[in-house]
């Protein structure tokens, strides 16, 4: 039977030049009045999937599938912008670059129909915002300016280039220059202005603790708990009862710890290890169960869905759930019962998993270790902590040897384990910054790792080989064109990234030389442009990044080449199909450790939880755990050892077909699933969305924070390292600080210097000296640019690089 989207398709498709209005569509489908308010929200919604497009007098028409385009919009604070599409679009290499007079009334965030008006060699597209689909700022944090006849607010995001017009009245008697909150109440249109309401007078600049709050505001980043979570909160008991309790394995009698940092709070991961007589491990992850709190579609599900993770500022932390639930019932507190949902996975000399099971739990936590304990125990063997703990040293140590097995597997994989340091904000005792220290990392940091790794890979692929809809973790492979610049960068440094294989006689990748002497003879650069690029078969694969970061460790490019390599790299995120973790070499992964403070983290557990009744039936009563016997009842042997063998699309072709357990592929693919396909996606994407938010809002307070460190240091001296070259200078990060700087090219006095981008470096004209990424420099820092929060540097001596031992 048609849809009505398929005939509103079919009637729009047969109008004369595919126009028609909104009544004749009602006339020709023979809607009745009842039905009119669902039509306009199928045509709404068809609009915003950019489906159609919406005319003026209520027409609609379709778009040309090549030319248009549904996205949102990155502006520039010099009124460009560009629109990354929703969607892959064929064609199309990248975003849809905007200019300034094309950009129209959209800002800063907006989801957009764009049309592209042409495409430049290499996919490169250029085009002009037809419509905004959705905006995004509905409030917008800024400097509140008194004038006449209306006052105005400038916005703290200079993306967005319009100052907000305030009317008298609707300033809340704001002090001028004082830092505000306004609500958008006029979005701009032709000659219509951007005009707002002050809701919030948050500070003046300096102000303790305001840097945070312009942060949560700019990025939307919901604080407040509605009246209605709260609510239901309230009614959770603070102690388990037995109908909670029943029917779950129980394993408080095991010496069950869980290792965090010095001021976590939300302890949703505890682990535990066995030898067992057969030589293998058993593992025990329990996690929080927080969907037994959290049920589906209630109140406190909304919200942790809009929140889709908890945000973590250096000083402060924005919870996904209510502090009740996260700092208290779910998590897993020392000599406390809590409920978990509990993967236990026999681990062989391997490092494989060659039998598993999950549980509905009940635990116990020993201790709360810390990775320092830990690693005072393993690495220094204090004796003071040794004593303090002595009755777990040995669980630690046995941790600590399965932990390295896990880790060899996981590198014959090809898992890429960069060693980037990473700055944390120290404070005093008053809540006052003090400085930027590297984050410090040992042998705990890596057990917690591969222990989360493996019950996220095995929970995955339970799920995966049973054809139940669920979110997956994707890490999709590199794209062709960074993969190609990171390795002419690598070339210049005597490296190269894989083999290389090439096609349709095309230039193998790993021999592309620096041909910018030739290319002054031959007038022509022999780069291939964006279209040829994807024919390269360039059989780049997780094991080549791996191997390179163990050519170059303890290197002094070391630093620099990880780092580029990152950026070449592609961003994860979610997906309702399996496209595989690149990163981590693992075919088939996904994300269940975090239930607490990651949203798809407690999607899975639902899903896993909706099916553990069909795999193995609960015991009616309590269930005490003792040893492994008909504990753990799946098992992967006979389908794949390594997750390297797991071939996605081949392996849901034929879980079917495969021995699975004690239930069927076929009975658990035939019970209804917990979430449609679409909604799969539109969660997938919105998670995806709210994890970017938060670490584009971490990383700001960071950068905002080392503004601030750097004040009182003008004039000061700093050794650092080239990341990154533009035509208007360098990049420059100090070594032991992690903060990056400016070198703008017109400080560069000593000659006249001009951008060369193969290799990318800044050279002289007269003297021939150059500035190539990953040179050391000294530089001064000469100014704090607060607007575009940026340090200015200037050169005062290269530095030469020490000589390889």
């Amino acid at each position: 039977m048609e849809s009505i989207e398929e005939k509103v398709m079919a009637r729009l498709k047969a109008a004369p030049a595919q126009l028609i209005s909104f009544r004749q569509l009602i006339r020709e489908l023979e809607i009745d009045s009842d039905q009119r308010h669902e039509i306009r929200h199928l045509l709404h919604e068809m609009v915003k999937e950019g489906t159609l497009i919406k005319l003026k007098g209520n027409r609609y028409t379709l778009p040309e599938q090549k030319s248009v385009i549904v996205g949102k919009l990155s502006a520039h604070r010099d009124g460009y912008g560009f629109v990354v599409p929703e969607r892959e679009q064929n064609g199309l290499e990248g975003d849809v670059f905007i200019p300034a007079r094309f950009i129209g009334d959209a800002m800063q965030g907006d989801t957009v129909l764009a049309s592209v008006e042409k495409v430049k060699n290499g996919n490169r597209a250029e085009g002009k915002i037809l419509k905004v689909l959705q905006r995004k700022n509905l409030t917008i944090v800024g400097q509140f300016k008194r004038g006449e006849p209306y006052h105005v607010v400038v916005p703290y995001d200079t993306k967005i280039g319009q100052e907000i017009v305030i009317r008298e009245g609707d300033d809340m008697d704001a002090p001028p220059d004082s830092i505000v909150n306004v609500e958008i109440t006029q979005f701009p249109k032709g000659s219509k202005n951007l005009r707002g309401r002050v809701v919030e007078v948050l500070g003046f600049r300096g102000d303790f603790g305001l840097d945070v709050e312009i942060i949560i505001r700019k990025h939307q980043i919901p604080v407040d708990f509605p009246p209605a979570v709260l609510r239901q909160v309230e009614n959770f008991s603070q102690e388990l009862g037995s109908s909670e309790t029943g029917g779950r394995m129980d394993f408080s009698s095991l010496p069950i710890v869980t290792i965090d940092g010095e001021t976590a709070k939300d302890f949703d991961d505890a682990v535990h290890v066995e030898k067992l007589e057969s030589g293998n491990f058993l593992l025990g992850v329990h996690i929080a169960d927080v969907a037994h709190y959290v049920k589906k579609d209630t109140p406190l599900d909304g919200e942790a869905l809009r929140r889709g993770t908890s945000v973590y500022f250096p000083d402060r932390a924005i919870p996904m759930l209510p502090e009740e639930l996260s700092n208290g019932l779910c998590s897993l507190k020392p000599q406390v019962d809590r409920l978990t949902l509990s993967a236990l996975m026999e681990i062989d000399s391997g490092g494989n998993v060659c039998r598993y099971s999950f549980h509905e739990g009940l635990i116990r936590s020993r201790e709360r270790m810390t990775y320092t304990s830990v690693g005072k125990i393993l690495v220094d063997q204090d004796p003071a902590e040794c004593t303090r703990y002595q009755p777990l040293v040995s669980l630690f140590e046995q941790m600590r040897d399965l932990a390295l097995l896990l880790n060899e597997k996981r590198r014959k994989l090809g898992s890429i384990d960069f060693d980037l340091p990473e700055p944390v904000i120290a404070f005093d005792e008053f809540g006052g910054m003090v400085g930027i220290v590297k984050s410090e990392r040992n042998i705990a940091h890596r057990i917690i790792e591969e222990f989360m790794l493996a019950a996220n890979e095995t929970v995955a692929r339970h799920l995966f080989q049973r054809k139940i809809p669920c979110l997956y973790r994707i890490h999709e492979t590199p794209d062709p064109v960074k993969v190609f610049e990171f390795n002419e960068i690598a070339l210049s440094f005597g490296y190269h990234l894989g083999a290389g294989f090439a096609e349709k006689n095309t230039q193998v990748v790993t021999r592309f030389k620096d041909r910018s002497q030739r290319r002054r003879h031959h007038g022509r650069s022999n780069r291939p442009d964006r279209r040829e690029l994807p024919e390269i078969n360039l059989k780049i694969s997780s094991r080549d990044y791996q191997r390179l970061l163990d050519q170059i460790a303890g290197k002094p490019e070391e630093r620099i080449l990880s780092y580029l390599m990152l950026r070449s790299l592609k961003q994860a995120c979610y997906s309702p199909q399996n496209k595989g973790h690149f990163g981590l070499g693992s075919n088939c992964y996904t994300h269940f450790t975090s239930p607490i403070r990651r949203y798809p983290d407690l999607m899975v557990h639902r899903i896993l939880k909706a099916h553990l009744s069909s795999d193995e039936p609960q015991a009616p009563g309590s269930e005490p755990f003792h040893g492994t016997q008909g504990k753990l009842v799946f098992s992967f042997r006979g389908q794949a050892q390594d997750s390297e063998k797991i071939e996605p699309r081949k392996a849901k072709r034929d879980s079917g077909r495969k021995k699975l357990g004690p239930a069927s592929a076929e009975t658990l693919a035939e019970e209804p699933a917990l979430y449609s396909p679409e909604l799969l996606e539109s969660i997938a994407s919105h998670s995806s969305e709210t994890e970017r938010r938060a670490d584009e809002a971490e990383r700001e307070l960071i950068d905002l924070k080392k503004l601030e460190f750097m004040a009182d240091k003008l004039g000061d001296e700093f050794e650092g390292i080239v990341i990154h070259i533009t035509k208007e200078g360098m990049f420059v990060e100090l070594l032991d600080l992690f903060i990056e700087g400016f070198v703008k090219i017109s400080t560069l006095v000593d000659d006249d210097y001009w951008f060369r981008d193969r290799p990318v470096c800044l050279l002289g004209r007269r003297s021939g000296k150059t500035f190539r990424l990953g040179d050391r420099l000294k530089v001064c820092v000469d100014r704090i640019d607060r607007f575009r929060k940026r340090i200015d540097f200037s050169v005062t001596e290269k530095l030469i690089p020490k000589p390889r031992l």
